[in-house]
C-alpha cells in the first residue's frame, strides 16, 4: 500500500513554488513558477490547479480568497500557503532527494556524469 504522505515529483514542484512565492502565491504566479522549475517540460494551468486541489485535500496547503478587485473585473484571487504538514513533507522530500543525489554521485564518481550544481 503506498504511503499517502509521500509526495510525487510534481507535487514537490508545486509546493516549492508556493514556498518560494511567499505572500504572492496565487494561481497565475504559482503556474509561472512551476513552468520555470519544470523547464523544458510543458505544464498546463489545469495540471497546477488539479495539484493545488489535491494538496489542499491532503492538508498540505491552505487557500483563501482575496477581496474582489476592480482591475480583475470584480473577481477575487485565490491565494495559497503551505501548512506545517506541507513544509514538513517538502523537507522530507528534499532530504530523500539529497540522499539519492549523494548515492548517485558516489556511484557515478569517475564517470562522464556531471553534477547539475
Amino acid at each position: 500500500m503506498p504511503d499517502s504522505s509521500l509526495l510525487g515529483q510534481f507535487e514537490q514542484v508545486v509546493l516549492g513554488a508556493i514556498l518560494s512565492l511567499g505572500k504572492d502565491a496565487y494561481g497565475v504566479t504559482i503556474h509561472a513558477r512551476v513552468v520555470e522549475l519544470s523547464a523544458p517540460r510543458a505544464v498546463t494551468r489545469g495540471a497546477v490547479y488539479a495539484t493545488l486541489d489535491r494538496l489542499e485535500d491532503k492538508g498540505l496547503v491552505a487557500s483563501w480568497l482575496s477581496e474582489p478587485a476592480k482591475e480583475r473585473g470584480g473577481r477575487a484571487r485565490r491565494y495559497y500557503r503551505l501548512e506545517k504538514s506541507g513544509e514538513q513533507a517538502l523537507r522530507e522530500s528534499a532530504r530523500a532527494a539529497k540522499r539519492l543525489y549523494d548515492t548517485l554521485a558516489r556511484s557515478w564518481k569517475g564517470l562522464a556524469w556531471k553534477s547539475p550544481h
